[in-house]
């Protein structure tokens, strides 16, 4: 399970403006696990940006990158003392360090919300693509894998960086290539701190709610318009089957004359 990486860092920077030489010491305590037992310790010294020797407490001495890193890494490793100082970092100043940081604050830890949607459908010789979006989360690290039918996916992967929404929060998104197959079950999965267990999103490949609505709408429009259009053709039908005035009916003016031929 991805955890929350803390890091304690302590740097020391020196600038000589006239000469232009840049010097950097700097120290890091760096851990995921809750009980520190994947601690590292790291001393790094580092001149005009070029880190030249560093220590690293999991090999425990010193290690040189350039001539004078090399020089220098040689120096210290022989130095009983130094060498004792900076491995006795990783407990009486990080580890104590943190303990005593953990009462006071809790796992900021904010659970991600999580989309699996369709962006590009299969046309039969080309694959679809799913993407599978992680947003407003913390802390930054977290994992995100596909699953089809059970089984982690390898290949048709690509995902983006972490990206920071400028708001504390961060979002990242993951794409799957694949060929679709009938009655095949495809998941996004989820690791993060907020998580006590990697959660897993199951890709529905029905249509989604907002395109069943439109779908709705568009079929009772054409429903009504079929009513209306029957409607409006029965109408002129009536209308044009009513009572015809011919010649063969009397007229009013026939009428009357019958009327007074009788009286008379």
């Amino acid at each position: 399970m991805v955890k929350l990486w803390i890091c304690l860092l302590v740097q020391l920077s020196t600038l000589d403006t006239i000469g232009g030489y840049y010097y950097e010491l700097r120290s890091e305590c760096i851990h995921s696990s809750r009980d520190l037992s994947d601690m590292v310790f790291l001393h790094i010294r580092i001149f005009n940006k070029i880190r030249y020797v560093w220590f690293n407490s999991t090999v425990g001495k010193f290690q040189g990158y350039t001539q004078y890193g090399i020089y220098n890494a040689e120096s210290f490793n022989n130095d009983t003392a130094t060498l004792e100082t900076v491995r006795a970092v990783l407990n009486d100043i990080c580890k104590y360090n943190v303990r005593n940081f953990y009462p006071t604050t809790d796992d900021p830890s904010v659970e991600p919300e999580v989309e699996v949607k369709s962006v590009k459908q299969s046309d039969g010789s080309h694959p679809a693509m799913l993407m599978c979006s992680a947003y407003s989360f913390f802390p930054k690290f977290i994992k995100v894998t596909w699953l089809r039918n059970g089984r982690e996916v390898q290949g048709g992967v690509t995902s983006t960086e972490e990206m920071a929404d400028g708001d504390w929060y961060y979002q990242v998104h993951s794409y799957l290539e694949y060929m679709p197959e009938s009655g095949e079950e495809i998941s996004c999965v989820v690791e993060h701190a907020s998580f006590k267990k990697p959660m897993s999103f199951k890709w529905d490949p029905s249509p989604p709610a907002s395109d069943k609505s439109k779908i709705a709408i568009g079929a009772s429009g054409l429903v009504l318009g079929i009513v209306l259009s029957a409607a409006g053709f029965i109408y002129y039908k009536k209308k044009s089957s009513g009572p015809y005035w011919g010649e063969d009916l009397p007229s009013r003016s026939s009428k009357n004359v019958l009327f007074n031929h009788k009286d008379i």
